[in-house]
């Protein structure tokens, strides 16, 4: 475990809003971060002080471990390493694991401690920069949330394309690929956990309270973004195998379009504010055009290989979709990266690498060859329907942890 030290200016850091966050795979919302709380003074109407003690030095722990991961987003060349070389981030981890069972001792079941601590955290989606609430499951739901993010984290440092040692071109190794999709996942499962099990338990005055950051909806988006990308990995991983047919890429393509889907449906009424809340939107917005142009396009490519005039129609007109598609995802692409705080694209890589090559391409190719169709403007057919398939990917389970004995005895 790494040894951390707090510094003067690292709650100015974290209130600070980043200017820059360096190169974006994966978009992590804004980090949540716990303000510090004193329990060094045990409730007098039953918290107890061994359960108070625990209570505080875990989540100390936490609050100084928080402040440092939140530097290394305002400051994206400087990420801050313990001791022994791991990242924080790991470590951060671990502490909130630690931390959980031994706060489920203020909601077991005959407590009266639920609503006797008011904690507090600053928010980055939503225009209160912070939100105290006198709830534990408002604490609970926090810590899912910040070890969601934390496994994004992760997902976005997986999936940077790396330079070899060798010298050669930056690319992203396929055990990094199979890595992140598993992370996705426990990400995901976090975040199925709070919508569930946690969310339903706060009172309807705390719910109300919450900070858009923590509202159902963008808890369900960021579930949702979570399998998506999960999926667009796999995508990527088909493509390259010389084994996937064109119709399991088209079936992983109409998967991702509707995960993506769900998160945008998801976020489209929400107050986000500017900065972090509407770069989020835009990312979500940049990742749905993206995967139906990849839908569109396998869909396509199938369509083609019918033996009718009329498929052959309709596969030039899903492939013009995807061309036309693909070009509005680079507009909005764009419109992300410029949005505060301001990110980078790495290098193209992955399934959207070919299909830039791909798209345009064959979509030119198969209008000309099918020109004949177009000689007569009332010669027209409408962009088909993409195929429903469900979602095959599904969050990783993740039940909240049984109370510690020491905690549930206090």
């Amino acid at each position: 475990m790494g040894c951390f030290n707090s510094k003067p200016n690292d709650a100015g850091a974290i209130r600070r809003r980043p200017g820059n966050i360096g190169e974006v795979a994966v978009f992590i919302p804004g980090l949540r971060v716990p303000e510090s709380l004193e329990l060094s003074q045990p409730l007098s109407d039953g918290l107890p002080r061994r359960l108070a003690e625990r209570l505080a030095a875990l989540r100390s722990r936490i609050v100084v471990m928080a402040a440092h991961e939140a530097l290394s987003v305002t400051r994206p060349r400087k990420r801050t390493f313990t001791q022994h070389g791991g990242s924080t981030s790991a470590d951060l981890l671990q502490a909130l694991e630690e931390y959980l069972p031994v706060l489920l001792g203020l909601v077991k079941e005959g407590s009266n401690l639920e609503d006797k601590i008011q904690f507090s955290w600053m928010n980055q989606e939503d225009d209160a920069e912070e939100t105290a609430l006198p709830s534990s499951w408002y604490e609970v739901l926090s810590v899912l949330h910040m070890m969601a993010m934390l496994r994004l984290s992760q997902a976005n440092s997986l999936l940077l394309p790396k330079t070899s040692l060798e010298g050669y071109h930056a690319k992203v190794s396929e055990d990094n690929k199979r890595a992140s999709v598993e992370i996705f996942l426990k990400a995901a499962g976090f975040l199925e956990c709070a919508i569930q099990h946690v969310l339903p338990r706060m009172s309807p005055e705390n719910r109300k309270g919450l900070p858009v950051d923590l509202s159902e909806g963008v808890l369900k988006a960021i579930c949702m973004q979570a399998l998506g990308q999960a999926i667009d990995v796999q995508l990527g991983l088909a493509i390259d195998s010389p084994k996937a047919t064109l119709a399991v890429k088209r079936r992983l393509a109409c998967e991702m379009v509707k995960c993506w889907q769900q998160a945008h449906e998801s976020m489209a009424d929400l107050p986000l504010i500017d900065s972090w809340g509407e770069k989020h939107r835009l990312f979500v917005d940049w990742k749905y055009i993206e995967a139906k142009a990849a839908a569109y396009y396998y869909h396509g490519l199938i369509l083609d290989e019918g033996n009718t005039e009329k498929s052959r129609r309709m596969a030039v007109a899903a492939l013009q979709s995807a061309e036309e598609l693909l070009k509005e995802s680079k507009d909005v692409a764009e419109a992300f990266h410029a949005a505060p705080p301001v990110s980078r694209s790495p290098p193209v890589c992955g399934s959207m690498k070919y299909l830039h090559d791909k798209i345009q391409k064959d979509s030119s190719c198969k209008v000309r060859i099918n020109k004949d169709l177009y000689s007569n403007d009332s010669i027209h057919e409408a962009v088909p329907a993409l195929p429903d398939f469900s979602v095959a990917l599904k969050p990783e389970e993740y039940r909240l942890p049984a109370v510690t004995v020491d905690a549930a005895n206090g």
